[in-house]
């Protein structure tokens, strides 16, 4: 590889040497030094907006409940967690997390090889549809499920079977929902990876289990490894899904919490819950982190178009024909119940579910339900365009992979909203945020910065990858010649990473519109969210309700479709993780 020019060579004299390859470290400290003042800029604005409005409300919560007087009582957690239903709880978070990690993993890696390696029609449409899911509320997912296996559900109708009083309903909903996170994870990895690897060690004479063992497998484990440990962290903390589905009988950590919080008033216990599952969550994230790294390293990728074929042999067909069939049973029939109950009323299939969301009947709502979409739509754009910018600051701090501590610590900051009890965070917001100068219970924007949190993750993760795609000569050279960090993000960054930039936006646009945990305790009754009127809803007695809350999860259901099918219009294959 050629010598980069000098300072000297490139006549910007001392002052502006450096980073390069001049002599002396006076020179290279230059641009790395400015590198480095810019890389911490980019992280203020970030690292400002989790302390306000993440770390501070949490800490807040969980200081009122082990605070008397002034004292902390860390007394308290040793009473807690001695407690045996509190044991019982967190017994049944653990073992329900791995059984639905190991469930996910088992249904979801053949779909995923299926999307790495085969090239089918339809095969764009079925990525939004196994996505869908994913970025529904956790409510709609229960609810979806409650459709197909709950009293009066579908099973129930033909063959009298019911779930919803079982774990089984959990597990399956939980498959339900992080089906997409493997394939996304596992399968955008797998269509990178050269097939020649593998064909050589069979021509060598390794069968074809031996050389997927011994090649694909150990190239593959990383991302499988970080896949499984993202799962585990959404059912880890699962809340809707449980809520619903679970009933009085199965409660995880996150429903406890809210429990305490809204029912029993009891915010000892809620903030001992909430440490426990922090620590949790955080032991989770640094082991991602690592998974992660080990995922970027010294892998020999090849295009993903260049892999994928059309199946050959009976077995390739049978193993699609399996996948689909999975993806039809598991992930498209509850949601075609979902449609098909949101049109069956007492006076045959219609839309009079549809038509009484726009009447007000005084009962749930300060106002009609239909309302409620307005009022999500633009919620999720202000989050969108506050997770964006927050987000995209983020990523371009971390997009050098040498970075140290301190910058990959800030990048599982980033994360833990994901996993960080939202219950906890959006009653952290109704006790923290009403004093001068952030007295914002009376204001429309807090709702969107508590989605925002939940969006900022899935633009570092899809917007990185892409940045630490773009070649850092390019970026030294613009500023060898004088660019300031600006002009080099506007000149040499933004151009490679627009499209990313728009993925990015439409994911967080919808888990946004989708968030719950958090919103259920900041929506005004007057400004219900779609997932809270959902909730709202299913609370209540009577076929009415149940038709209108079937209705709306429709119509968010259809929003999120729409959105991931434009999404896949626009994405690439280095488009990020998700």
């Amino acid at each position: 590889m050629a010598k980069a020019p000098t300072p000297r060579e490139t006549g910007s004299g001392r002052r502006g040497g450096g980073g390069l390859g001049g002599e002396g470290h006076g020179r290279r400290r230059g641009p790395v030094g400015r590198a480095n003042a810019a890389r911490l800029g980019l992280m203020a604005v970030p690292v400002a907006f989790f302390a306000v409005f993440f770390a501070y409300p949490v800490a807040a919560i969980v200081a009122r409940g082990l605070k008397t007087d002034g004292q902390w009582r860390l007394e308290r957690i040793a009473d807690v967690l001695t407690q045996s239903d509190i044991r019982h709880v967190l017994w049944f978070t653990t073992w329900q997390a791995l059984a639905s990690t190991a469930l996910t993993l088992l249904i979801a890696l053949p779909g995923a090889y299926a999307f790495a390696r085969f090239d089918f029609r339809g095969k764009q449409v079925l990525r939004a549809v196994v996505t869908v899911p994913f970025v529904l509320p956790t409510v709609v997912v229960g609810t979806a499920f409650l459709a197909l296996v709950g009293r009066g559900g579908l099973l129930d109708e033909l063959w009298g079977v019911r779930l919803d009083t079982t774990v089984w309903a959990i597990l399956l909903a939980h498959v339900f929902f992080n089906y997409a996170v493997v394939v996304r994870t596992v399968g955008g990895l797998w269509a990178q990876l050269d097939p020649r690897q593998e064909e050589a060690a069979r021509m060598l004479g390794a069968s074809r289990f031996a050389a997927w063992r011994k090649v694909t497998l150990p190239a593959l484990s990383p991302a499988v490894a970080a896949a499984a440990l993202m799962v585990f962290l959404f059912t880890f903390t699962s809340f809707g899904v449980v809520q619903i589905l679970g009933g009085p009988t199965f409660s995880t950590l996150e429903v406890e919490i809210y429990r305490q919080t809204s029912q029993i008033f009891d915010l000892a216990t809620a903030a001992v819950l909430t440490l426990v599952q922090f620590v949790a969550v955080g032991a989770i994230l640094a082991v991602h982190a690592g998974t992660v790294r080990r995922r970027e390293t010294a892998l020999r990728l090849v295009a993903p178009e260049t892999t994928a074929r059309r199946p050959r042999g009976a077995g390739q067909w049978a193993l699609l024909g399996g996948v689909l069939a999975s993806v039809a049973v598991l992930l498209v029939l509850p949601l075609g119940v979902l449609v098909q109950r949101s049109l069956d009323t007492p006076g045959g299939h219609g839309f009079a579910y549809y038509r009484a969301l726009a009447s007000d009947d005084g009962g749930a709502f300060l106002v009609a339900p239909v309302t409620a979409i307005g009022t999500s739509l633009e919620y999720a754009l202000a989050a969108t365009a506050i997770a964006v910018v927050i987000g995209g600051l983020a990523a371009a701090a971390l997009t050098r992979r040498d970075a140290g501590r301190l910058v990959r610590g800030f990048d599982a900051l980033l994360m833990l909203p994901l996993g960080v009890s939202a219950v906890t965070v959006g009653f952290g917001f109704l006790i923290a945020l009403d004093e001068p100068p952030l007295d914002l219970r009376s204001s429309w924007i807090l709702v969107p910065l508590a989605q925002a949190l939940v969006g900022v993750p899935f633009v570092v993760r899809t917007m990185l990858p892409v940045l630490r795609a773009v070649d850092g000569r390019l970026r030294e050279a613009a500023a060898v010649l004088g660019a300031s960090p600006w002009r080099v993000w506007r000149e040499v960054d933004l151009p490679m990473v627009r499209r990313a930039l728009l993925v990015a936006a439409g994911f967080a646009f919808a888990v946004s519109l989708g968030e719950f945990g958090a919103t259920v305790f900041i929506a005004r009754p007057d400004n219900p969210t779609l997932p809270v009127a959902v909730a709202r809803l299913l609370g209540r007695a009577g076929d009415l309700n149940y038709g209108q809350a079937m209705a709306l999860s429709t119509i968010l259901m259809v929003v999120c479709a729409v959105a991931l099918l434009l999404l896949e219009r626009v994405r690439t294959d280095r488009t990020g993780e998700f």
